[in-house]
């Protein structure tokens, strides 16, 4: 078997970032995933699963009620290294394309106050798993990355 693409990435060189990590196409429509990467591999500690889930819930709110990315939002969720997560979005885009609107959703999820959304055992299978001050803390570190980004955080080595 071939390694997939995300297998390739040099994650000795990867740093904290926004990256694309593919362009498919759908019945010839372009669908772009984005690698958001908010710790460095394999050199950073990775995030525990409490504030992955709270960050999960709050981005996918964030993005599910977006006025411009409602509608493209296909998939947001962490990747299983534990070192930041993927975002799926109808349409072709690069990595500068979405800094802002990134910018936007760390900033919501830094500055959240209240009930996390879907966090009861209703609406969520491990309602319990959840860690606010943490993922406030998280998001807050990564939205320095993003108010500081250079080309090379946005661009796979």
């Amino acid at each position: 078997m071939e390694k997939i693409k995300s297998f390739t990435v040099d994650h000795l060189r990867l740093v904290p970032g926004l990256y694309v990590s593919r362009i498919d196409y759908v019945e010839g429509h372009p669908v772009t995933t984005f690698d958001i990467r908010m710790t460095s591999p394999n050199d950073e500690p990775v995030m525990n699963t409490a504030e992955i889930h709270t960050i999960e819930h709050l981005a996918a709110t964030f993005l599910r009620n977006h006025p411009d990315y409602a509608s493209r939002t296909i998939y947001f969720g962490p990747m299983g290294c534990r070192t930041g997560f993927y975002l799926i979005l109808s349409g072709e885009y690069s990595s500068f394309d979405i800094v802002p609107l990134m910018k936007e959703m760390y900033a919501f999820i830094a500055d959240y106050e209240g009930e996390v959304p879907g966090a009861s055992a209703k609406d969520c299978g491990n309602y319990l798993d959840m860690n606010l001050p943490m993922a406030k803390y998280i998001a807050k570190k990564y939205l320095n990355i993003l108010n500081t980004i250079t080309p090379s955080q946005l661009i796979y080595p």
